[in-house]
C-alpha cells in the first residue's frame, strides 16, 4: 500500500477557503477511484494557514491511474495555485 501526505499551505483566509473547496471536490471523486482506501483532507488546530491530505491506495498502478484521472488534473493545478503543496510518500 501507498501513504500519500499532502501539505497545503495558505497565505491568507479567502485562499484558505478556495482550497478547502476544491480540495473537498479532490476527495469526493478521489473516494470513487480505484484502489482507493481513504482519501481525508485536515485541517490543523493550532495554524490556520495549514491543511492535509492524506490518501492510501492499493497499488502503485492505482496511485498512477488517480493521477491522470480527469479529475486530479483539473483540481490539483487549482490546488497549487492557492496553496504551497508538498508531498511526503510511504509504502507499507
Amino acid at each position: 500500500m501507498i501513504r500519500l501526505n499532502v501539505s497545503l499551505i495558505t497565505e491568507d483566509e479567502d485562499k484558505r477557503k478556495k482550497a478547502i473547496e476544491k480540495a473537498t471536490e479532490l476527495v469526493a471523486f478521489s473516494l470513487r477511484d480505484k484502489g482507493c482506501i481513504s482519501y481525508d483532507l485536515y485541517g490543523s488546530l493550532t495554524n490556520d494557514d495549514r491543511l492535509m491530505i492524506v490518501e492510501t491506495w492499493e497499488s502503485r498502478e492505482d496511485l498512477k491511474a488517480h493521477s491522470e484521472s480527469e479529475h486530479f488534473k483539473r483540481l490539483v493545478p487549482e490546488l497549487e495555485s492557492l496553496a504551497n503543496m508538498t508531498m511526503e510518500e510511504f509504502e507499507f
